[in-house]
C-alpha cells in the first residue's frame, strides 16, 4: 500500500511522527510532503529531526499569505505530485490550509482521502480551522476520528458510513516524549530568560488571528497576561511577534517573559514542568490535559470539550473583564484532584489508523467511490 502524507506545520509534524513509525513498522510505502505553510525553523524542520521523522520526499516551499493565496499555493503546487504518485490513500492531517489544499488535489484526480482527526467541530464558523474540517470532512473518503465525540459530530452529518474510531495520534506521541523527559529528570531547555525552571512558572502561546489580528484585543491579552502572580514564559509564534509589532503592542512586561517556540520534547518538558498552561492553541489544551496540568484556554470554545471535564481546561475568552483577582485565581489555579480518564485513546492510535487504512483499500474501486 502506498500513502502520500500531506504536511505543512507543527501539529501536524507531531501527527506525521507516529504515523511514519507505523507506516515504516507495516512495510508500507510512505511519501511525506511538506507543504511549506510553516517555514520558519523553530516550527518545523525541529520537529522532523526531535521526533525521528524521515526527511520530507517532496517540499512545496509554498509559504505565507493569506488563507486564499497559501490554500490556492499548495493546491497548484500539490497536483503535479500526486499526479505522478498515485497513491492509494491520501492523508490529511488537522484543520489547516495545507489539509484543504490536500484533500481538494486529491478528490479532483479521484484518489481516496483519509483525513485523520476528523469530525472536530468547534462550531464557530468564524475560525478558518473550521472551514478546513468540516470540508475535508465532506470530501474525504475515510474519517478517522479521535473521540466519541467527533464520531457523534460525524454521524449527526450523516458521515457515519465513512468514519471510524482510530483515537488520537497526538497521544502516542505526547505519552512517549513525557516518559522519555520523566525519566531524563533534566529541567525544560529553552524557557525564556527570566524564568527558573525550578520555581514556579506558566506556559503562555498566543497565535490565532481572533487573538492577534485586533489591536485593542492584543493589547488586553497582553495586560492580562503581564498581572499574573508568577513569571509566564511565553512561547512567541512568529505571527504574534509581527502583529505586536505592527500594532505597538509590548508583549515582554510585567510577568510575561517572551520566547521562542521550543521543539516538541522541550515544549511537553516544559509543560511538564509549568504550574498551569495559557493558550489559544487546540493542540496545547490537550498536551496540557494529558500532562496533568490545568490549563486555561483563550477561546470561547473548544474542539476538546473532553479536557472541560472537572476543571482541567477553562475557556476564557475575555480575561480583561473578570477583573485582576478573578483572572490571576483561575489562571494561576492549582490542579484539579480528580482523576482524567482516558477519552483520547490509549497511546497506540497509529497502529489503529494504519489498520484502519488497510481494511478500506480497495485497489479496484471506481472513481470516487465513498463519496
Amino acid at each position: 500500500m502506498k500513502v502520500v502524507s500531506i504536511v505543512g506545520a507543527r501539529p501536524q509534524f507531531v501527527k506525521l511522527a507516529p504515523l511514519s513509525a507505523a507506516m515504516t513498522a507495516a512495510g508500507h510505502e510512505h511519501h511525506i510532503v511538506h507543504t511549506g505553510q510553516h517555514y520558519d525553523a523553530a516550527l518545523s524542520d525541529v520537529f522532523f529531526s526531535g521526533l525521528d521523522i524521515p526527511d520530507p520526499d517532496t517540499h512545496l516551499g509554498v509559504g505565507s499569505g493569506s488563507h486564499g493565496a497559501q490554500t490556492g499555493g499548495v493546491l497548484a503546487a500539490l497536483d503535479p505530485v500526486l499526479e505522478k504518485e498515485r497513491p492509494d490513500w491520501v492523508l490529511v492531517y488537522g484543520d489547516t490550509n495545507s489539509t484543504l489544499a490536500g484533500a481538494l488535489s486529491a478528490v479532483k484526480q479521484h484518489l481516496p482521502v483519509a483525513h485523520l482527526e476528523a469530525g472536530l467541530r468547534s462550531f464557530n464558523r468564524r475560525m478558518p480551522e473550521e472551514h478546513n474540517r468540516v470540508l475535508t470532512d465532506h470530501a474525504s473518503d475515510l474519517l478517522l476520528a479521535p473521540t466519541e465525540e467527533a464520531l457523534r459530530h460525524l454521524r449527526n452529518e450523516g458521515l457515519e458510513h465513512r468514519a471510524a474510531l482510530a483515537g488520537d495520534v497526538m497521544v502516542d506521541v505526547c505519552l512517549r516524549v513525557a516518559d522519555r523527559a520523566r525519566a531524563d529528570g533534566l529541567p525544560a531547555a529553552g524557557l525564556p530568560e527570566g524564568v527558573d525552571p525550578g520555581a514556579p512558572y506558566l506556559l503562555a502561546t498566543v497565535h490565532r488571528a481572533e487573538n492577534t489580528d485586533d489591536p485593542a484585543r492584543l493589547s488586553a491579552l497582553a495586560d492580562a497576561l503581564a498581572e499574573l502572580p508568577v513569571p509566564v514564559a511565553l512561547l512567541a509564534h512568529p505571527r504574534l511577534l509581527a502583529r505586536a509589532e505592527e500594532h505597538g503592542v509590548k508583549l515582554a512586561r510585567g510577568a510575561v517573559r517572551v520566547g521562542r517556540p521550543l521543539p516538541y520534547a522541550d515544549l511537553v518538558a516544559a509543560a511538564l514542568g509549568a504550574s498551569g498552561v495559557v493558550t489559544d492553541s487546540g493542540g496545547l489544551q490537550k498536551e496540557a490535559y494529558l500532562l496533568g496540568r490545568p490549563c486555561t484556554t483563550l477561546r470561547p470554545e473548544t474542539e476538546w470539550p473532553e479536557t472541560l471535564a472537572d476543571g482541567w481546561n477553562t475557556l476564557v475568552p475575555s480575561p480583561w473583564e473578570l477583573g485582576t483577582a478573578a483572572w490571576v485565581r483561575l489562571a494561576a489555579r492549582r490542579a484539579p484532584r480528580t482523576p482524567r480518564g482516558e477519552p483520547y485513546g490509549d497511546g497506540r492510535a497509529a497502529e489503529r489508523a494504519v489498520r484502519l487504512l488497510e481494511e478500506h483499500h480497495r485497489p479496484e474501486r471506481p472513481l470516487g467511490a465513498g463519496r
